[in-house]
C-alpha cells in the first residue's frame, strides 16, 4: 500500500487524477476500522490532512460552507445555532476522540447506511462540493447515495465541502443504538422543518441500503399542515396527523435483520422516532411564534 501525502488542494486533485483508486484519508475513523478489519485493502491512500481548508468553514447569509473535514467538535461547538440538526448527530458521533477526528466528508465517503450526518443532511437538503482536475459541481443530497456504500463521485473526484442552508426552523435528530455510545446506529431519523417554505424534510439511516427521505410522509404532513392552517394558527399537531406521518416514515423503510435489530424493530423504531421528533420540532415552532407575537 503507497500512502500519497499532497500539500495542497490542487497537489491532491492531481493525484486522484493519476491514482483514481486512491482512497482519501482525513479523519480516518470510518476507512482505518475497514483496514484494520482487512475489510478493505487500496493500493493508495491519500492522505488529505495537509490541507488546511478542508478543515474551515464559511458563515454566510443564507448557507454554510462546511469543509469535509470539519471535525464534529466544531460543529458541536461553533455551528449548534445555524445547523442544529447536524449538531444533534454529532453529539452521537461514536467517543470524544472520534469526534475530534472525524469529520462529515467522511460520511459522505463512505456513504454507509448508518452514517449519523446522512439523516441531517438529507432533512436539511444539504449540496455535496465534488471537485477534479476538470472542475467542480455541486451535487444535492438527494442525488448523492447511488447504493450501499457507493455515491455519485467520480473515479477523479474528491468531496471538498458540505452547503448546507442555514436554519430557519426547529430541527431534530434521534438514533436507536444498543448502548449510549460508541456505537453504529439500529435506526436513525433527522427532520427540519423550513417555515420559510412551509415545508418538511426528514432523513432516515441504517434503515434502507441507502440513506432515504420518507417523501410519502413529507407531502402528507405538508398538505395537513397547509390545510389546517397550522403554519399561521400554530396549533398542536393532531394525535392522527402524527400517526399517519409516523406510519409513512415507516413505510418508507426497506431495512434488513442483521446482528443489531431485526427489519420489524427497524421499522417501529422509525415510526417513534419519526412522531416524537415531529411534536418536538412542533413545540419549538409554536414556542417561537408565541415569543414573537409577544415581543410584538
Amino acid at each position: 500500500m503507497d500512502f500519497l501525502r499532497p500539500a495542497s488542494w490542487e497537489e491532491a486533485l492531481a493525484a486522484k487524477a493519476e491514482h483514481p483508486t486512491a482512497v482519501p484519508i482525513a479523519g480516518g475513523t470510518d476507512v482505518m476500522v475497514e483496514i484494520n478489519f482487512d475489510h478493505r485493502r487500496p493500493e493508495y491512500l491519500l492522505d488529505l490532512n495537509r490541507v488546511g481548508d478542508l478543515g474551515e468553514w464559511e458563515v454566510g447569509e443564507e448557507s454554510v460552507r462546511l469543509g469535509a473535514s470539519v471535525p464534529y467538535t466544531k460543529i458541536m461547538e461553533n455551528l449548534r445555532a445555524e445547523l442544529p440538526g447536524l449538531a444533534l448527530a454529532s453529539h452521537t458521533v461514536a467517543s470524544p476522540q472520534i469526534r475530534n477526528r472525524g469529520g462529515v466528508g467522511g460520511n459522505l465517503g463512505t456513504a454507509s447506511p448508518a452514517g449519523d450526518a446522512h439523516p441531517a443532511l438529507l432533512a436539511a437538503g444539504a449540496e455535496v462540493e465534488v471537485e477534479s482536475v476538470r472542475g467542480s459541481r455541486l451535487i444535492p443530497i438527494d442525488a448523492f447515495y447511488t447504493g450501499v456504500k457507493r455515491n455519485a463521485l467520480a473515479a477523479d473526484e474528491l468531496i471538498r465541502a458540505v452547503h448546507v442552508k442555514k436554519a430557519d426552523g426547529p430541527q431534530q435528530f434521534s438514533k436507536v443504538g444498543t448502548r449510549n455510545a460508541m456505537v453504529i446506529a439500529v435506526c436513525a431519523f433527522g427532520l427540519a422543518l423550513h417555515p420559510g417554505t412551509r415545508t418538511v424534510r426528514t432523513g432516515i439511516g441504517s434503515a434502507a441500503p441507502t440513506p432515504v427521505r420518507a417523501k410519502a410522509a413529507e407531502e402528507f404532513l405538508n398538505a395537513a399542515l397547509e390545510e389546517g392552517g397550522f403554519w399561521d394558527n400554530g396549533r398542536i399537531i393532531t394525535p392522527s396527523v402524527a400517526k399517519q406521518f409516523a406510519d409513512l416514515c415507516s413505510a418508507a423503510c426497506n431495512p434488513i435483520d442483521d446482528v443489531r435489530g431485526t427489519a420489524s424493530y427497524r421499522r417501529h423504531a422509525v415510526g417513534v422516532m419519526a412522531r416524537r421528533t415531529l411534536t418536538w420540532t412542533w413545540e419549538s415552532y409554536r414556542g417561537a411564534r408565541r415569543t414573537t407575537e409577544g415581543a410584538a
